[in-house]
């Protein structure tokens, strides 16, 4: 089965790449809480198009890769509070989350 992401440079989105650093041995169970707060509550807000997961080989991060229609909703999302809940459960199993909101500008693929 071939699984591939579309990362479109022309739709305005707001993408968040969110970096957890997490000890090895909790990164499973940080995918598994990102995974159903997905499922549960964000997939659910106003504006959410997507959000994909990403382990490190080594253990040590988890990467989120989310998109929002537009800055305002993800921002609205922040203020939830039951989005809230899930990201404060998030930050517990995490020793540092790094944030970032970007706009795609480029995007190159094979053929």
């Amino acid at each position: 089965m071939t699984v591939t992401a579309h990362i479109d440079s022309t739709r305005p989105v707001a993408t968040l790449i969110n970096v957890f650093t997490v000890a090895p041995e909790r990164q499973e169970e940080l995918i598994d809480l990102l995974t159903r707060a997905t499922e549960e509550t964000m997939k659910h807000q106003p504006g959410f198009v997507c959000a994909n997961f990403h382990a490190s080989l080594d253990g040590e991060r988890v990467l989120n890769y989310a998109q929002w229609e537009t800055e305002e909703q993800y921002r609205a999302m922040l203020l939830n509070p039951e989005a809230r809940v899930h990201m404060d459960e998030a930050a517990k199993i995490a020793t540092d989350v790094q944030p970032r909101l970007f706009h795609v500008r480029s995007t190159h693929s094979r053929g």
